[in-house]
């Protein structure tokens, strides 16, 4: 068998032999040139799966996941309703961490070019909950489904998760899915009956067309209660009965319901906040109110905050133990850069007399956090709705005057220009919180260039039974140029 025997969409079965960073499976098929190696995301080592090719390279090809034909050993039984979202639910939480940790430590050797990362990894925190730990969960709406049990595509409405590898399908999810609030998703049976028989048509996403888009929950582990947003285009608004709709979901589920809200999204894209749509208050609030390390904060549909709470805690407290390890930061500046609800900088705030400055470009965030500043009663933090970038750009006169630099980016990290300008600004340390290792291996070459040293890192399992892990690193300033 040559190399050039696979083609570009070809399904192939293939035996799963080994893992690799971020979830991917390794398989590997002899050649007359030598083993081909072929990545399928979303595996466990000892699977026999099919996979379509997507990519091909000379020396390997990456595949979608179409089936599992036959599982692991290491594989067990579970009560809940197998997702997409949690690839590795039936894989033991030991083999988890083993792996998380073996790959994504060799992710800093290979990108960062951290050698001796062994040497300087500090622990590996496991998430309290391993189930039930999430606070936030995005059902989609598609009038194209995918049954469970046939392993068929059909037309008709649906309402659960995304089918994996595909954007056009959905998988009803018809009880606890072992992620979110189990009543809550015991109960998506009901709820979805109550939308089909409105005789409203789901989204189509291939003709862009359809009413019921998303329906996306909010869970307060404070107060057990849910903000629940029903996205909807505008097709079709006049004929649904948004007053049975309340009746239903407060009936269901008694006073855990705090708010219920109605948003319009009528873009074609597939993105459950619309940038144009307006958002209704049907019932109760449209905020929800969170406790973490004994401090409050009120958070809307649209701001960031960890979704595991629970770890979050653990996280931050890493983060905070980083920022006071060997500096006292008393009478300095101290920067929480892509703040969102101000969660590390209030907590940071709370142990120092120094200024703390909060950055985050989603206004409504930046108005939490404003909040939950006075709810929490600090007064020595600012926070400014704005471009990391740009703001950075726009006050240049906290260069060389900021102690502690906090970095807590999105999942595609912070962009180049941007990390120069931070470290432009002269901290004597960086606390970087990553939720992408890979891109948080890839920044440290231009803090590497700034002179800024690795001291130690830490991993967190916020996401436990998918590939997703997050970092804290620690970075100190070595000299001054």
């Amino acid at each position: 068998m040559s190399k050039n025997t696979f083609k570009k969409n070809q399904v192939v079965e293939l035996k799963i032999v080994d893992a690799a960073y971020g979830g991917k499976g390794i398989a590997k098929i002899p050649t007359d040139e030598g083993d081909y190696i072929l990545f399928v995301p979303n595996t466990i080592k000892g699977q026999t799966v099919t996979g379509r090719v997507v990519k091909r390279k000379n020396n390997y090809a990456e595949c979608k996941l179409v089936d599992v034909i036959e599982r692991s050993k290491d594989e067990v039984e579970l009560p809940y309703q197998p997702i997409s979202g949690a690839p590795f639910a039936r894989l033991p939480i030991e083999i988890q961490k083993e792996q998380k940790q073996t790959q994504t430590l060799e992710q800093y050797k290979r990108i960062g070019k951290v050698e001796n990362i062994d040497t300087l990894f500090d622990e590996y925190i496991q998430s309290p909950l391993t189930w039930h730990y999430r606070n936030k969960m995005e059902y989609s709406f598609s009038a194209i489904g995918h049954n469970l049990e046939t392993d068929e595509e059909y037309d008709g409405f649906s309402f659960g998760f995304k089918r994996r590898g595909t954007w056009w399908k959905v998988e009803n999810l018809d009880k606890d899915s072992g992620l979110f609030d189990a009543e809550f998703e015991n109960k998506l049976k009901e709820i979805r009956k109550f939308f089909e028989d409105s005789g409203l048509p789901a989204w189509h996403p291939p003709k862009k067309e359809g009413f019921f888009r998303y329906l996306v929950v909010r869970k307060s582990f404070l107060t057990n209660q849910f903000l629940i947003k029903l996205v909807t285009s505008s097709d079709g608004m006049e004929n649904f009965k948004f007053d049975a709709f309340t009746t239903l979901i407060t009936e269901l589920l008694g006073d855990r319901v705090a708010g219920l809200l109605h948003t319009i999204n009528d873009d074609i894209g597939d993105n459950a906040q619309s940038r144009l749509g307006h958002e209704t208050i049907l019932f109760g609030e449209n905020t929800i109110k969170e406790e973490l390390l004994g401090m409050t904060f009120k958070i809307s549909m649209q701001s960031f905050f960890q979704t595991n709470p629970k770890s979050a805690e653990l996280l931050y407290t890493k983060a905070i133990d980083y920022v006071f390890e060997d500096n006292n930061i008393d009478d300095s500046v101290v920067m929480d850069l892509f703040c969102g609800t101000g969660t590390i900088g209030q907590l940071v705030a709370s142990k120092t007399n120094s200024k703390v400055i909060g950055v985050d470009i989603v206004e409504e965030a930046i108005e939490n956090a404003k909040e939950n500043a006075k709810t929490n009663k600090i007064d020595n933090v600012e926070f400014y709705a704005a471009d990391v970038n740009k703001f950075l750009t726009e006050f240049p006169e906290y260069q060389n005057k900021i102690g502690t630099i906090i970095l807590d980016p999105p999942r595609a990290g912070i962009s180049k220009k941007a990390l120069k300008r931070v470290v432009e600004l002269g901290a004597k340390q960086i606390v970087y919180v990553s939720c992408n290792p890979s891109t948080q291996a890839r920044d440290m070459e231009v803090l590497f260039e700034a002179n800024y040293e690795l001291k130690k890192i830490s991993l967190v399992d916020q996401f436990p039974h998918t590939a997703h892990i997050e970092a804290v690193a620690l970075f100190i300033k070595t000299r001054q140029k």
